[in-house]
């Protein structure tokens, strides 16, 4: 890469840090671990699976053969991302929880080729991805200006700078939305509705209800990617609380409730023990097959999704899915 390529990069790149893992732990910083594990039963927020090797397992979560998920919305994405370029003219993109970027890059394309401009606003907890993948994007689309913000989605939704183009849609692919209850749904819905004005958009993809079997194949893969993304929430907090947790301590066990259409992932006690976390001054005991629920992952109905949007104001303009109607991404837009 030539110097004059690596300045150029370096000026259509910004990068904001709402979250600083290094600063000193203020006296709120793990309120929810402290809430989770002192609760029967026991759980523990997602976000905490998303330090820099979360977010690496991630990534291979989503190359594994039994995680349809990820393939399947690309699929979905690069049948209409011409469409949803043509619906929302010259649109900034907004990501929560962009990663490494690769669906961002079907967007991307799309734009490109109808030639309008690049402006891409990623939100990750992880810097460190972040940095790179913004990098990266840099390099292949010379005409891309790149604010990225490090930080969770609630404070970067609030924090988010005026638009520069004429519209924006918030992306939010992944299904990530199915890790909330309906209680969170509805306030995640208002930050979205917050972040927008009126005649913006929002994309959303969501994984549809299918077969047990297919379900927790993809949360037991073989090769046990899962299972280590599962663990490596508790080395996080480790690093983050000062904490003891053994992993070796704890196992991987994830199954679909189909009563409430979700899989629930736990990490499952080992044996009876005692972990503690200093700097939250916090001890907390498990006893032989003692849970911490670390996530759930909701399965929806799209067309009771599509009434839901529509009565917060967030209008589905295009809903689409696969041939199996295992995933569907709906297009929508702030009408009030």
């Amino acid at each position: 890469m030539t110097i004059s390529h690596t300045t150029s990069i370096k000026q259509r790149l910004e990068i904001q840090r709402l979250l600083e893992p290094t600063l000193v732990v203020s006296p709120s910083a793990g309120s929810d671990v402290v809430k989770g594990l002192t609760q029967i039963p026991k759980s523990l927020p997602p976000r905490y699976f998303y330090d820099d090797r979360g977010s690496d397992l991630f990534e291979q979560i989503c190359e594994l053969p039994e995680y349809y998920v990820t393939r399947t919305e690309t699929s979905i994405l690069q049948n209409c991302a011409s469409d949803i370029a043509k619906i929302t003219g010259a649109c900034e993109l907004v990501e929560l929880g962009s990663g490494s970027s690769t669906k961002t890059r079907i967007l991307l394309d799309a734009y490109t080729q109808q030639s309008l401009p690049l402006r891409y606003l990623p939100i990750d907890v992880s810097a460190g991805i972040l940095e790179t993948s913004a990098i990266q994007l840099l390099a292949d689309y010379p005409s891309l200006q790149v604010h990225a913000i490090a930080g969770t989605y609630e404070f970067a939704l609030q924090q988010i700078i005026p638009r520069r183009l004429p519209s924006r849609m918030i992306c939010f692919l992944g299904s990530t939305l199915g890790n909330m209850n309906p209680q969170e749904c509805d306030l995640f819905f208002s930050q979205i509705i917050d972040g927008l004005q009126v005649g913006e958009y929002f994309l959303l993809g969501v994984d549809l209800q299918k077969p047990k079997h297919l379900l927790e194949a993809a949360y037991n893969d073989s090769q046990r990617v899962t299972a280590a993304f599962n663990l490596n929430m508790l080395d996080h907090l480790n690093r983050r609380f000062e904490g003891n947790f053994d992993t070796t301590q704890f196992e991987h066990w994830a199954f679909y409730n189909e009563s409430e259409h979700q899989i629930e992932m736990h990490l499952k006690s080992a044996s009876s023990h005692t972990v503690e976390l200093d700097a939250l001054n916090l001890s907390v005991n498990f006893v032989l097959g003692e849970t911490i629920r670390t996530e759930i992952s909701r399965k929806f109905d799209i067309e009771n999704l599509r009434q839901q949007l529509t009565l917060r104001g967030l209008v589905p303009q295009k809903v689409w899915t696969d041939s199996n109607n295992w995933f569907g991404l709906l297009l929508c837009q702030l009408t009030a």
